[in-house]
């Protein structure tokens, strides 16, 4: 079992010395107000293989997806099960490598770099998994599993780098002497997703994705470790793309959310604005999914989930994917294909006919509607 490719930034002189090799430093973005990532028109597929091995139908997990995460921010990413939250983050890291489009990292394009020179570019974009345990090699002791990146990267002396895991494991919470020793399966779901956390920051990355990282714990710990990123993040200056299907989690952490369907992009917005006030019916629906207490009456809302089934990912819809689910669907709906255009401030949607109103309320009726 291999573990995740990881990275960190210190903050102190203290932590200056246990910094990676001159060569492996941070960068920065090229000019001020740079976007740290860039993501443009980003195309995943994967080939269904039937007997023999004969390429069948194709996949499309990811299609045309375009967005930016500036120094700092934290980017959510929302959307039911089969969206293509996880492919895209897996695509951005280049684990596999997109079928086409641009990924900018710090203005170097991940997709031109091959073997050595995509290795080194990685150590500035690092993951945290779902599931810390599946995450870490179950022979390996805590000291060992933070370590990996720094001996990767050729951290030396052997002292520098036992200062540095010292160093991460109380950054995240846990006592070096005490857990040092322990290996995952001495450890609670929690205190394995901080050492998961401790192994990315190693190496000072400009940006961690964090691949549903709190699903697999309980309610309160969720909370510590939603905590712990925060504290990073305003300590280290990390900037976060957040993956999750659960909305009211990722507004808590999210500068910006993006919600996808069908491995496009539905919505992009300020967490504020997109939850006050969706402009895609998707994003709506889904809000409609949330439970919630109407502060007027003091009734339980009751969700109610989007409708209809999601369709295949092998044979999408025409034009936009969310038609065949949209209660606001035209005929237009099903010959074009909605760009992401700007709407308003800091807004973007594909949808031929945004929503103008709170999470529910109604589009015009349509003309001519599209089953």
């Amino acid at each position: 079992m291999t573990a995740p490719v990881n990275v960190s930034k210190g903050v102190s002189k203290e932590r200056d010395d246990a910094k990676a090799p001159a060569d492996l430093e941070r960068m920065e973005p090229r000019a001020p107000g740079e976007p740290l990532l860039e993501v443009r028109d980003v195309v995943q597929e994967f080939a269904v293989r039937g007997p023999g091995g004969v390429k069948g139908a194709v996949v499309h997990a990811v299609s045309n997806v375009s967005f930016d995460i500036a120094s700092g921010e934290t980017l959510g990413i929302v959307g039911e099960t089969g969206s293509g939250k996880s492919t895209l983050a897996r695509s951005i890291i280049q684990e596999p490598r997109p079928k086409s489009g641009e990924v900018h990292l710090l203005g170097t394009d991940l997709m031109r770099l091959r073997r050595k020179a995509l290795t080194r570019a990685r150590r500035h974009v690092q993951m945290v998994y779902q599931d810390p345990f599946g995450s870490l090699n179950p022979k390996w002791r805590v000291t060992e599993l933070v370590e990996e990146p720094l001996v990767g990267y050729g951290v030396k002396p052997a002292e520098k780098r036992r200062r540095r895991v010292a160093e991460l494991l109380d950054l995240v919470g846990l006592d070096p002497s005490v857990y040092g020793r322990r290996r995952p399966h001495e450890l609670s779901g929690g205190q394995c997703q901080r050492v998961a956390i401790a192994r990315a920051i190693a190496l000072n990355p400009a940006l961690v994705v964090c691949d549903e990282p709190v699903a697999s714990l309980d309610v309160l710990i969720q909370a510590q470790v939603l905590n712990l990123f925060e504290r990073l993040r305003s300590e280290l200056g990390l900037s976060y793309l957040f993956i999750s299907h659960d909305m009211a989690l990722v507004k808590q952490v999210s500068d910006r959310v993006a919600v996808m369907h069908l491995g496009q992009i539905a919505e992009i917005g300020p967490s504020e604005d997109l939850y006050h006030k969706p402009l895609h019916p998707y994003t709506s629906a889904l809000l409609n999914s949330i439970p919630g207490l109407d502060p007027a009456t003091g009734k339980v809302r009751r969700p109610a989930p989007p409708p209809g089934e999601p369709p295949s990912p092998i044979d999408p819809p025409s034009g936009c994917r969310f038609r065949t689910r949209c209660p606001f669907a035209q005929d237009r709906c099903a010959t074009e294909t909605p760009p992401l255009r700007e709407v308003g401030t800091r807004r973007q949607v594909a949808c031929h006919f945004p929503l103008d109103g709170k999470a529910g309320d109604a589009a015009p009726p349509p003309a001519a509607s599209v089953s």
